[in-house]
């Protein structure tokens, strides 16, 4: 794509999703151009903004950092560049460890990552995969580590990432700056690139 979609508007304006977007400023230390564009319907964006803010509230053992590794696996078996580095930027902001960071794609044998972890990470692909791919197997290995409303939450992630990896691929969403960075930072090494989300 030669540019997005829809442009992104330049600043909120809507005085409550304007409130609800300071969440980003947490997440990512900047507002992503994906709500700036959802802004040309506010109640799409404040929708958003909500189940997002919903999803990634802690209840249970699923850290924040785990929350955001399991939305950049997600959007790995996606192929959404633009998620990628958005969920690998938001991870580092969340303290999730130098080791995990580096070694994301190793998860299954790397031991920065434990079998919880494993689980919770190997799901992610297999949702996120079409036709999807979550077997009995990788159900049951999910179940043996994570209760119920932890499951809940997990699924969560992968399916508001569902919604960001089709919003941000089709619309051709320009990277951020600083989320540029660091997918270039994290992810370069392994073939990650901007793609269509740069301009």
């Amino acid at each position: 794509m030669k540019s997005p979609l829809v442009k992104p508007l330049s600043t909120v304006n809507n005085p409550e999703l304007k409130q609800l977007v300071q969440f980003f400023n947490e997440t990512l230390g900047f507002c992503p151009n994906s709500v700036l564009t959802m802004q040309h319907r506010p109640h799409i964006a404040t929708a958003f903004v909500n189940l997002n803010m919903a999803v990634m509230k802690n209840e249970g053992r699923v850290t924040s950092a785990l929350k955001r590794l399991i939305g950049y696996m997600s959007s790995y078996a996606a192929g959404c560049s633009y998620c990628q580095a958005h969920t690998i930027r938001a991870a580092e902001r969340y303290g999730a460890e130098q080791d995990q960071l580096n070694n994301i794609w190793e998860y299954k044998t790397h031991p920065a990552f434990n079998e919880a972890e494993r689980a919770a990470l190997d799901f992610a692909i297999a949702a996120s995969s079409i036709p999807n791919a979550v077997t009995d197997e990788v159900a049951n290995n999910l179940r043996l580590h994570w209760d119920e409303g932890e499951i809940v939450e997990i699924l969560g992630v992968i399916s508001l990432f569902g919604f960001l990896n089709r919003w941000n691929d089709s619309m051709g969403t320009q990277l951020e700056s600083a989320a540029l960075q660091s997918g270039n930072t994290y992810l370069e090494k392994k073939g990650w690139s901007a793609e269509k989300h740069s301009y």
